[in-house]
């Protein structure tokens, strides 16, 4: 290997790392790394998952009617709970409702922030809401047109 190139490698002749380490967004600031999960937070954590998981459910059904031009005995439920819950939203500024429960109850991390980056964690909920109102209009479009 060319003396030139070794100066570049680690000494065991693999290329050297460049640049800096930059921790997730939930850990930097802290000298000793990521807080430690409370059994009530991981409690917390799955009862919020589980209530996002209904309402993604809910969303997926009004789409899956919209779509079939089917009607199931779930839709009006699933309507009413994203129209609740949108309602809600709205009121609290566009952010889910139930964050500044998990603050209180100690959860450092947001929700989608579990399972996604902290800019489309934030971006999220708006997202969805979009989703949500396109799948109840083309519902109510495709309804009618049938009619």
């Amino acid at each position: 290997m060319p003396a030139a190139a070794r100066s570049r490698c680690s000494p065991a002749g693999l290329p050297a790392v460049t640049g800096t380490f930059r921790p997730p967004a939930r850990t930097r600031g802290r000298a000793d790394g990521p807080e430690p999960v409370t059994p009530a937070v991981l409690v917390w954590r799955a009862g919020h998952a589980l209530i996002a998981a209904g309402f993604l459910t809910s969303i997926a059904h009004v789409w899956w009617c919209a779509l079939t031009r089917r009607r199931g005995r779930f839709l009006r439920p699933a309507i009413a709970a994203l129209v609740g819950e949108g309602v809600v939203v709205g009121l609290n500024g566009g952010d889910c409702p139930l964050g500044p429960l998990g603050d209180r109850m100690g959860d450092p991390v947001p929700l989608f922030e579990l399972v996604l980056p902290a800019r489309a964690a934030k971006q999220a909920v708006p997202v969805l809401g979009g989703v949500t109102a396109t799948g109840i209009v083309l519902l109510a479009a495709r309804t009618r047109a049938a009619v």
